[in-house]
């Protein structure tokens, strides 16, 4: 198959409902393939998932004038997700369609700077917007991308979660593969850093927002004694300094510490009754540990060790469609997920469920669920034909 050309995913899902295309980030014209592959029907969003590899400016001004009256939305990714599962180097186009979906963007441009207040009042009043419009659709979703390198997410998406009412929201922290550098969130024409963008969907489309991941928590647990929360630091657990301390619970040369090390052997937080993963990100040059999410000291840390990861998603994916099939799954996978299958070689089963199931998306920093931070888990939403459709 030549990889320069756009392959459209349309019909991607059961019912053609959800509209996909994707290109390679070198291609001659890739924005303009993608046009192309998401078709001529009016769309309300287009979202785009963009490898780092692009030129994220002049892509996402040249969406803005190839995507008509869409709402352009989007961000850079640590991998993407598209019609054949786990992929890199390529843009992915998923388009709303106008004759199912209505739709409200807003751009939080400062993330560390934000009134709180008067982003909870605009929720509300687009939802209510959303409800005048369309009052005979249903059903409803909030999905939002934010910067991955912000170390702001749990601040954001705790502060917003006021103005959710009782609309889940799910999203993902934008990725810049494996460097760490700089990640962007694309909004109408510009790209942003230290950015978040909410997207506020009503749709008569049965929906199911979800969040999963494979990991059982173990009886060994180790207690935060030395952290920074700013910067998501700890420099001691147990007393001790905290990468040593972490190698020596696993039985490991601390200088052997590696990104599948965190990956393999994640530690989670009990809050509210369940847990919740806080995965490390790298180790520091001083021993520190830098971690993906919100981190303080006096936290109790619980090791966990992951179920294979293969069945465990097929079991999830089939609950999901245990009722009727969902046209498409608009997914934020962690960077985590995708590290750990490939060093287990199971990125081709997973990629293969993956296409089966209709999952797009990318690969995140860090994923949000509601009120919630998280680490290596799968958020999405699945959606489903609506009755007529069937």
């Amino acid at each position: 198959m030549d990889q320069s050309i756009a392959q459209p995913a349309t019909p991607f899902g059961a019912a053609g409902i959800v509209r996909t295309a994707y290109a390679p980030h070198d291609a001659p014209d890739p924005l303009a393939q993608l046009a192309e592959g998401l078709g001529d029907e009016p769309l309300e969003v287009v979202i785009l998932f963009v490898s780092p590899q692009a030129q994220i400016t002049e892509t996402i001004q040249r969406a803005k004038t190839l995507f008509g009256n869409a709402k352009v939305i989007g961000c850079t990714t640590a991998g993407e997700i598209s019609r054949h599962g786990y992929s890199d180097g390529e843009i992915v186009a998923v388009g709303l369609p106008r004759t199912h979906f209505r739709a409200r963007t807003m751009l939080v441009e400062d993330v560390s700077n934000f009134d709180s207040q008067a982003l909870i009042d605009r929720m509300i009043c687009a939802r209510n917007d959303l409800i005048r419009e369309k009052p005979d659709w249903e059903n409803e979703f909030n999905f939002m991308v934010i910067d991955g390198l912000s170390t702001k997410e749990d601040k954001l998406t705790s502060e917003l979660a006021v103005g959710l009412g009782p609309v889940p929201l799910f999203g993902g922290s934008a990725g810049d593969g494996d460097s760490f550098g700089k990640t962007f969130v694309l909004h109408e024409g510009i790209a942003y850093s230290n950015a978040a963008v909410l997207t506020q969907v009503r749709t008569n489309c049965p929906v199911k927002v979800f969040r999963t991941d494979h990991l059982i928590p173990t009886e060994q647990r180790m207690v935060v004694t030395g952290a920074d929360p700013e910067t998501r630091t700890v420099h001691e657990i147990n007393a001790e300094p905290a990468a040593r301390e972490y190698a020596r619970i696993l039985g490991k040369d601390p200088e052997q510490l590696t990104t599948f090390t965190f990956a393999a052997h994640p530690v989670v937080v009990r809050i509210g009754g369940q847990h919740h993963v806080r995965s490390i990100q790298r180790v520091a040059d001083n021993g520190d540990l830098i971690f993906f999410s919100a981190i303080d000291e006096g936290l109790v840390l619980t090791l966990a060790e992951p179920q294979n990861m293969v069945s465990h998603l097929k079991r999830e994916m089939a609950a999901l469609s245990a009722d009727a099939t969902p046209d498409a799954i608009l997914a934020c996978d962690c960077l985590l997920r995708r590290t750990e299958a490939q060093q287990k070689q199971m990125t081709g089963a997973i990629s293969d469920i993956l296409s089966k199931n209709r999952v797009v998306g990318f690969s995140t920093y860090g994923e949000q669920l509601n009120s919630m931070h998280v680490n290596q888990t799968l958020t999405g939403v699945a959606i489903y034909p609506p009755e007529e459709s069937a």
